[in-house]
């Protein structure tokens, strides 16, 4: 029947300062026991940090770690072997850098874009003088795309060295072309697809990022998206984890980018967190049920429902006089039809059990590190220093930018046209820590709010980068 209370696995949350937390309580209901909190200060905070989970005798530190930590928990791991991190560090690798997402593929041999990795700069401005064009240039290490804004189409050797005496992104990352017709994000836990969608371009461009104009729906995504999903998901051996899959013109598909740092439904986040509970009580908590393709179903509700219905659960098809009444929606997947009850065979949820061992130890594979930025006449830039900021990695939201609650709401009001009223409904919509977040990185998800238009939208986006720059 499961652990009894005394049994169970002592859990603590990893909490930073600066970051928006990925768990918390809520996602863990009906479990019995404490748990505990951790966080991390920065700086020279990793003998306190260690200390405290000991002192709290935690087996279990649940949490995402942003890239500028990365190293530094990779040696508060070794220090705590009798803890399990949740993700493992192994897993959250590919959270790190765009670099390390290409080498976990190069390493399972996972279809990516061909991808190009320069630290030495005059051998890459080499190549890039001789190469075909057009070229996707990427910053790798530190925040992600954030929305597309560091990632660049450029067309001609000149375009690239003109991009990388202002940018000087280290290294120098960059990957070929790949036209496509759309981006696929496809979440998963227990390697278990558990929400899927589309992100498609606008007319005549190539980001299919929403903050860039892009759309998104989530119907019938294909097959072969999935599969490749949950290959990767398995090679990380990840409790949760994202993925966006690149559907090329040419049929293809290839992963654009993968981690356990990802923006996630609150539903999503509480599914999470059952699966977690079910894995560490040994069977004492219902091991959840997701059915293939509820994200079509529930991405026909408003987010704002959403949110109000957030703790979803979905009972196991059992075949009875009702099931045979009510089950029998059917759907064209591969080269067949199936009821949607079947496929869940096919895509089964699994128990994702820790390693014993390092996959990806940092004496190899901070690159990073070993092979920081050095002056040169052309380009006369300081090393990176690791936790040099706490800057987060993949789609993970960070309070890069701290500001009151009561700050937010003064700046928010000087937008020309942005009423009390308006902002009293953003304010509804959204909590603080949400709202830091989506002016960060998507803001036109503000369009969510009834009476907020896309022109409203770009008003306040300005103010929030004039903010940012004082």
């Amino acid at each position: 029947m499961g652990l009894s209370n005394k049994e169970l696995p002592k859990l603590g949350f990893l909490y930073m300062d600066y970051v928006l937390r990925f768990f918390d309580y809520s996602n863990f209901k009906g479990w019995p026991n404490k748990i505990e909190t951790v966080t991390y200060h920065w700086g020279k905070d990793k003998d306190r940090f260690i200390q405290e989970v000991k002192d709290k005798k935690i087996d279990v530190l649940i949490g995402n770690i942003p890239a500028t930590a990365y190293e530094t928990f990779r040696e508060i791991a070794r220090e705590l072997p009798h803890v399990r991190f949740i993700p493992s560090l192994d897993t959250q690798f590919s959270n790190k850098s765009k670099e390390n997402v290409t080498r976990f593929a190069w390493k399972y041999n996972l279809p990516i874009p061909k991808t190009y990795i320069y630290y030495n700069r005059e051998n890459g401005d080499k190549f890039l003088k001789k190469t075909e064009y057009p070229k996707i240039v990427k910053k790798s290490y530190g925040p992600s795309n954030y929305g597309g804004y560091f990632v660049h189409k450029v067309d001609s050797y000149a375009e690239a060295k003109k991009l990388y005496d202002k940018k000087k992104y280290h290294p120098m990352y960059f990957q070929d072309f790949v036209p496509m017709e759309a981006d696929i994000r496809v979440m998963l836990i227990g390697h278990k697809p558990v929400c899927a969608f589309w992100r498609r371009a606008p007319e005549g461009e190539w980001l299919t990022n929403t903050s860039q104009g892009g759309s998104m729906d989530y119907m019938d995504v294909p097959k072969n998206v999935l599969d490749l999903a949950v290959r990767v998901s398995k090679a990380a051996n990840a409790e949760y984890w994202a993925c966006d899959v690149a559907y090329g013109k040419d049929g293809k598909v290839r992963i654009l980018e993968c981690a356990t740092a990802f923006a996630a439904f609150p539903y999503i986040r509480d599914w999470i967190g059952q699966y977690l509970m079910w894995s560490l009580s040994e069977g004492r908590f219902r091991k959840p049920h997701m059915p293939m393709f509820n994200w079509e179903e529930l991405g026909k509700i408003s987010p704002d429902l959403l949110r109000t219905m957030r703790h979803i659960t979905f009972g196991k098809y059992n075949a009875s006089y009702d099931g045979s009444y009510f089950g029998n929606k059917k759907k064209m997947y591969g080269e067949g039809e199936y009821y949607l009850h079947e496929l869940d065979s096919a895509y089964k949820m699994f128990d994702v059990k820790e390693r014993t061992f390092e996959e990806w130890p940092s004496e190899k594979w901070n690159y990073q590190d070993r092979f920081a930025l050095k002056n040169i006449k052309s380009m006369k830039v300081p090393a990176l220093k690791k936790e040099e900021a706490p800057i987060p990695s993949g789609d993970e939201a960070s309070l890069a930018i701290e500001i009151s609650e009561d700050q937010l709401e003064i700046l928010l009001l000087s937008v020309k046209g942005l009423t009390e009223k308006k902002l009293k409904k953003i304010l509804n919509f959204y909590n603080h820590e949400e709202l830091i977040n989506i002016l960060e990185m998507d803001p036109r998800a503000l369009e969510n709010v009834k009476g907020i238009k896309i022109k409203m939208v770009e008003k306040i986006t300005a103010v929030w980068d004039e903010y940012k720059t004082k």
